[in-house]
């Protein structure tokens, strides 16, 4: 029986006191917490948010739908360079050079001079070669005299047109699209489609088109077919002499 009406809780009781809540009775009389529904919660919530570990696939190299890189300009073209002239250039050991750059026009005129004058005296030797075992006695008179200059114009032209006919596809067959008037002032010819130069291309552009076929459009026109061939470059955009358009080639800085 209690005293003084106290319950046990009292501290003046007698009774034992009362023990105090442990926090897992509280823990489990709580009840269970429950997401906000998705009208409660805050912004910028994600009603399934993403695992701790979700693997992320690498982006591709390639997209069909990324625009293409921009094209990087050619050095010397002023508009899109032709096929193969953007690649990398190939030296006459084969080595990578880089992108080609157009040659100018009077380096192109002075490698025509310089080969001029080569083919020239190549011609001279070959005719003195030719004409020196029957050179005695054409000057015994006047009569022989003349034949002796008619035969001699006849071989030399000869001489000079075998000389020039095997020397550039010669020698550019040989360097891929170089002579020695190109060599001297640092140019080659190269083709748009990036092939070398072979000794029956070297002959279709020196030979076929360079020298019969502006040789005869000139002729016909009292030699501005020569002239305009020649001048061409000065006013083309990739310094295209008019032989050029026909075989597709371009002459660059070596």
């Amino acid at each position: 029986m209690s005293s003084g009406g106290l319950t046990p809780g009292d501290p003046l009781g007698g009774g034992k006191p009362r023990p105090e809540r442990l926090p897992a009775e509280d823990a489990a009389e709580r009840p269970p917490a429950t997401d906000p529904t998705p009208g409660d919660r805050p912004p910028g919530f994600a009603d399934h948010p993403p695992p701790a570990e979700q693997p992320v696939s690498p982006e591709p190299l390639w997209s069909g739908d990324r625009p293409a890189a921009p094209e990087r300009p050619v050095p010397g073209y002023t508009g899109p360079a032709p096929p193969g002239a953007g690649g990398l250039g190939l030296s006459a050991a084969g080595a990578v050079a880089g992108p080609p750059v157009l040659a100018g026009w009077w380096r192109r005129v002075g490698a025509q001079l310089l080969d001029g004058l080569i083919i020239t005296a190549g011609g001279a030797l070959l005719l003195v070669a030719i004409t020196a075992p029957f050179s005695i006695g054409f000057f015994a008179s006047d009569e022989v005299g003349t034949v002796a200059i008619i035969v001699g114009a006849v071989l030399a032209l000869l001489s000079v047109a075998v000389v020039a006919l095997l020397y550039a596809p010669a020698l550019m067959a040989r360097t891929n699209g170089q002579t020695l008037g190109r060599m001297a002032t640092g140019i080659r010819v190269i083709r748009t489609s990036g092939q070398p130069i072979t000794f029956g291309f070297a002959m279709l552009r020196e030979v076929a088109v360079k020298t019969l076929l502006v040789g005869i459009a000139s002729g016909l026109t009292g030699g501005i077919g020569y002239l305009l061939d020649v001048l061409w470059p000065l006013w083309d955009e990739e310094n295209r002499a008019l032989h050029d358009f026909l075989v597709n080639t371009r002459t660059v800085l070596d």
